[in-house]
């Protein structure tokens, strides 16, 4: 049976499943793409893949400018209520009311800016701000250090993600659990029974695990390869030199992310100890976790869905591997002013890494016809999206070339046509070379 939506009266429609989701439910069965990479990339006009260092830099610029701004407005929010205590006569409960609220109003907005950071560090990765490698590598160092993500460490492994996103074998974020991972019995065997004994939740302990991985699971996977390709061997980490992550030539990269990580670490260690830890704890740290949060609810909604495919090696191309994206409103217009559109526009992105993000809006534009049914677009309300996805997309089974995500009931939306799923390697790999490039 399809999920119901959540009954919240007047407010139902932050609950609801877009048409676009709909009608890609309704496309029940389905047949994996073998659209040319080279059609995609003819489709896109040249000047597209132009970089600006100066445009790049006023970005930054006014980035980091937007959240000095936040912070200076929070070491003023004492004085504030101060004078707003005396000026309304405000009592201890006026008072603390204020503090809480302008407090929570920072909070917000500066984990909304260091997410941007973090996301215009994610361009430098992919040098895209500037056709000058020590540019991006600057500016990139600077934006991930500040979040605490180690620059080049991540840089390696997200690159891996795009030569195999959604790849089983490749891929390195978001590794479904399959059914033998769950101890289920065979899909022809199992009972309704099995799937409540072994993986129904209640919904408390389901939201609960939703806050463990949108606060600490980034971080988590950084440190110990949490939800990571189980390939690699248990406490994998982004921040050891020598990790299978890694290739030798990476080594120094490595070392130098995790030099500028205890850099940034002692910075806040000092700041603590010359002012308090209460201080940097609402100055830096809440908005930091809070930026974590939004980090891993675009990552996740990006390629999580139930309606979106997962390949085995057979069947994945690297054209597929880019449609098995969801380009998704994140937040309306804060995604797109302070996020630079790293949700909007995740399908072009992962057509054309090295293409600044301010081009993007165009060139989904342009390959939109190309791309057709494939092109997938979701204007669920965010919050809901990811609560049917936490919900629905529990496993996998561990056969078959094309597989989509089971709930906890057993149940997919999609399923793959019966028949080969195998394609024309030479059609696929058609301008591969530009691909390649991008990746």
């Amino acid at each position: 049976m399809p999920e119901a939506p959540l009954d919240v009266g007047p407010l139902s429609w932050l609950a609801r499943d877009a048409p676009e989701y709909e009608e890609r439910k309704k496309r029940v069965q389905f047949v994996p793409p073998n659209i040319s990479i080279k059609d995609v990339h003819a489709a896109v006009p040249r000047h597209l893949f132009e970089k600006s260092t100066t445009k790049s830099l006023v970005y930054v610029g006014r980035h980091v400018a937007l959240s000095v701004l936040f912070y200076l407005f929070a070491t003023r929010i004492e004085s504030v209520v101060r004078s707003t205590s005396v000026a309304y006569h405000l009592g201890a409960f006026g008072r603390s009311t204020l503090t809480w609220a302008l407090w929570a109003l920072y909070w917000f907005w500066q984990s909304v800016a260091f997410t941007g950071m973090w996301t215009l560090g994610h361009e430098c990765g992919h040098d895209a701000l500037s056709q000058y490698g020590w540019v991006n590598t600057v500016l990139g160092m600077g934006l991930h250090t500040w979040v605490l993500t180690p620059y080049f460490a991540w840089q390696v492994t997200h690159r891996h993600h795009h030569k195999g996103t959604n790849n089983l074998a490749r891929d390195e974020t978001y590794h479904p659990l399959t059914r033998k991972d769950l101890k289920l019995p065979e899909a022809t065997r199992a009972t309704p029974m099995d799937y409540k004994q072994m993986i129904e939740e209640t919904p408390l302990y389901t939201l609960f695990k939703m806050v463990v991985r949108q606060f600490l699971g980034f971080q988590l996977y950084l440190i110990h390869n949490r939800k990571g390709n189980p390939k690699y061997p248990p406490w994998t980490s982004h921040y050891k030199p020598s990790s299978k992550l890694f290739k030798p030539q990476h080594r120094n990269s490595i070392i130098i992310s995790d030099i500028a990580i205890g850099c940034m670490l002692t910075f806040l260690a000092m700041w603590s100890y010359r002012t308090s830890f209460r201080n940097v704890w609402n100055l830096y740290f809440v908005p930091w976790l809070w930026a974590h949060n939004w980090i891993v609810t675009f990552t996740y909604l990006q390629h999580s869905d139930p309606t979106v495919p997962y390949y085995r090696e057979k069947a994945w191309t690297f054209a597929r591997g880019a449609l098995a994206t969801v380009d998704r409103p994140v937040f309306g217009w804060i995604g797109r002013f302070f996020w630079h559109g790293i949700a909007h526009h995740h399908v072009a992105h992962h057509f054309f890494v090295s293409i600044p993000f301010y081009n993007l809006p165009a060139v989904t534009e342009a390959i939109k016809p190309v791309l057709g049914e494939h092109y997938y677009y979701d204007s669920t309300p965010t919050l809901y999206a990811l609560w049917r996805s936490f919900t629905q997309c529990t496993f996998i089974e561990a056969e078959g070339d094309v597989v989509f995500f089971k709930n906890q009931r057993g149940e997919a939306v999609r399923e793959v046509i019966d028949g080969p799923t195998s394609t024309d390697r030479h059609t696929v790999a058609t301008g591969s070379t530009s691909a390649g490039d991008d990746v």
